[in-house]
């Protein structure tokens, strides 16, 4: 009986494999066409470089920032840059015990100042606000601490625009970021609620009052690997759901949300771990429940420029916290599951995210133990086992090296031929060992999820941007 269990398990393990690696080959497909016809339309002329003020809509931008003294000022410098005919920054202090409101003063000459607050969303205690004589775009509020969402239902409540954009305080956006995300909404205003651009890891590179100087690839290995996975989650990963119209995720790092649309479904839900895909998963549940048609887009082109952590202490606590959020948010809309009412969310975006994306880490671990146990003990044969590797290791590698030359055929933000091999070697080599470390750290989140009642926000500490030789040595 036990050992026709374990054989069963092991063709449970390979059939995940095909399964999730068909789903990977389809969305790789999507992907590069989305991302090919996007480019065509930048290269033929169909994108102007520049919206005119007067179909521009105002866009309120929104910084939570929480002990973030060392990026702070030069991430609002970076949105100050940002070419885009009207929009507002608002950053929130979330209680921070270090210099984060003191670096904000001093940075942008910050006076206290009385704003009308209506609190269309209910939050912890405002303690004042702050206003730049010399930026008046800048609007600075300090409050007690409450986290992430919390702190971004502040700034909506604030907010004076009908779109706004989350951006994390340690991030730097290219000057038409916010151009180019605003681009499927001015399309079709009635109809896309919600978009989302690229993250890139800012590790090695240079940023110099608030603006990327020199883009170079990190020089640590850990960093270097993160960028291979950011590249195939984002490229093809997210390209690819998004023209199914099943995207559950936009990164809280870089997005943007009708204000009004947001305010309906109640806002951002302060209990989550991750409170970006929870938003994004109820505003589907919100709109179909509605029978309104809607998009909510990924958009393959706006940069947002962030800091990865650089030990891996922190990337544990980073990886660990993300799964459980997951976890927490197709728990949280379980209902929803196999259910017909909801359409391709229902039935395909949340079961990927379920089987494919959350469970999928720990059939991983275990069919590493299982199936090599099982070869060596003579359950499964050779042939069976050699297909178990091809599946879990050669088709990740194709799939990593895919990526990289995805974006080296489409927009080459690593212009170098020699950064282009380097990735391509990472991409190899982040299937031996980096990607089993993560989905042991990412089955850690989910037996966490289900057997433990401490589901507490680890803090991931960060360095600060690099800056250019010049300024180091100043």
């Amino acid at each position: 009986m036990l050992l026709t269990l374990i054989l069963w398990f092991n063709y449970l393990v390979l059939a995940y494999y095909f399964a999730a690696n068909g789903i990977y080959l389809v969305l790789l497909i999507l992907a590069s066409g989305t991302i090919l016809n996007h480019l065509s339309r930048l290269e033929y002329g169909r994108y102007q470089k520049s919206i005119h003020p007067s179909v521009a809509p105002p866009i309120s931008v929104i910084v939570a920032a929480y002990n973030e003294e060392a990026n702070i000022a030069d991430s609002v410098r970076s949105l100050l840059k940002l070419n885009y005919p009207d929009f507002e920054i608002i950053v929130v202090n979330d209680g921070s015990s270090d210099r984060t409101l003191q670096s904000l003063i001093e940075g942008f000459g910050l006076k206290s100042s009385n704003i009308i607050y209506r609190q269309a969303l209910r939050t912890a205690a405002v303690n004042g606000f702050y206003s730049s004589p010399a930026e008046p775009r800048l609007i600075v509020v300090d409050k007690a601490h409450g986290g992430k969402a919390d702190s971004l239902n502040v700034g909506i409540n604030v907010s004076r625009a009908p779109y706004f954009c989350s951006v994390d305080a340690d991030s730097v956006l290219e000057e038409s970021a916010l151009l180019r995300l605003m681009r499927p909404i001015l399309e079709a205003p009635d109809l896309v609620q919600a978009t989302g651009g690229i993250v890139r890891l800012v590790n090695g590179s240079a940023v110099s009052e608030g603006r990327l100087v020199n883009v170079n690839l990190p020089k640590d290995s850990l960093s270097l690997l993160q960028v291979v996975e950011y590249i195939r989650s984002f490229l093809f990963g997210r390209a690819g759901l998004s023209v199914l119209n099943s995207l559950l995720i936009i990164s809280g790092t870089f997005s943007m949300f009708q204000k009004k649309t947001v305010l309906a479904a109640g806002g951002y839900k302060t209990s989550m771990v991750t409170e970006d895909m929870e938003l994004v998963v109820r505003l589907h549940k919100h709109l179909r429940d509605k029978k309104q048609k809607y998009r909510i887009n990924f958009v393959p082109d706006p940069i947002c420029w962030t800091e990865a952590p650089k030990d891996l202490a922190m990337l544990k606590k980073q990886r660990r916290r993300w799964h459980l959020g997951l976890a927490a948010s197709i728990f949280a809309y379980r209902s929803m599951l196999f259910n017909y009412r909801y359409g391709r969310i229902g039935l395909f975006a949340l079961p990927y995210q379920l089987v494919v994306e959350l469970l999928g880490p720990v059939i991983e671990i275990a069919g590493y133990f299982v199936v090599t146990a099982s070869f060596v003990l003579g359950i499964v044969d050779r042939q069976f086992f050699i297909l178990f590797l091809v599946m879990a290791v050669l088709i990740n590698i194709f799939f990593s090296v895919a990526a990289v030359l995805l974006e080296e055929m489409s927009y080459r933000r690593y212009p170098k031929l020699k950064d282009t091999f380097t990735l391509l070697l990472y991409g190899v080599l982040e299937n031996f060992g980096y990607r089993q470390l993560l989905s042991f750290w990412r089955t850690q989140a989910v037996l966490k999820f289900f057997l433990s009642s401490d589901r507490k926000w680890e803090v991931v500490r960060k360095r600060g941007f690099s800056k250019p030789a010049k300024e180091t040595r100043q």
